[in-house]
């Protein structure tokens, strides 16, 4: 019986094992779901005179995460076309450096919704004040938002949810 976990354990794993060493500092970041394989690497910061502005050293972060993303694009995709296959998942890529994140290549998955009146009051309030371009954008908004402000309570909910799972794997199965 496998133990939960483990196929994302096989997936980080597979990553580490396939991305050049100098690409990153230290292991790549590799966050799964049931459609996406999102890989967040970290890169050197810049050198720089101590007494760079804050602008100075925002836009050579900047560069170092556009010159990586340019540089390795064809490797990234062989190695992304590899994983599809052999996950079944899309590959996503990202790269950080020092403040700055950016997400390259990120899936947007329709989720589909019934909604009553009231949560749909909610939306066309978004749409109408001009905080959101849609009802699709102000869910995924109101997604974010939650997400945001809520993120202790989320890793909590997690938590309990991988104990959840961990109980599953232990208990019987239908061949029993």
């Amino acid at each position: 019986m496998t133990k939960p976990g483990s196929a994302t354990d096989e997936i980080k794993g597979w990553f580490a094992g396939r991305i050049p060493d100098d690409w990153f500092t230290a292991t790549p970041e590799v966050s799964v779901d049931r459609e996406e394989i999102l890989v967040v690497g970290a890169l050197p910061e810049p050198e720089l005179a101590g007494d760079a502005a804050e602008d100075a050293k925002t836009s050579a972060r900047e560069a170092r995460i556009a010159g990586h993303r340019e540089d390795t694009r064809g490797h990234r995709m062989r190695i992304a076309d590899e994983a599809q296959r052999r996950f079944g998942r899309r590959v996503s890529w990202g790269a950080s450096c020092g403040d700055r994140r950016h997400l390259f290549t990120t899936l947007s998955i329709p989720a589909m919704t019934r909604l009553r009146m009231p949560e749909r009051h909610v939306l066309d309030t978004l749409v109408e004040a001009g905080v959101a371009r849609s009802r699709s954008h102000a869910l995924a908004w109101c997604v974010h938002l939650v997400a945001e402000r809520q993120e202790e309570w989320l890793a909590e909910l997690r938590g309990a949810l991988e104990k959840v799972r961990e109980v599953r794997a232990e208990g019987p199965t239908q061949d029993s």
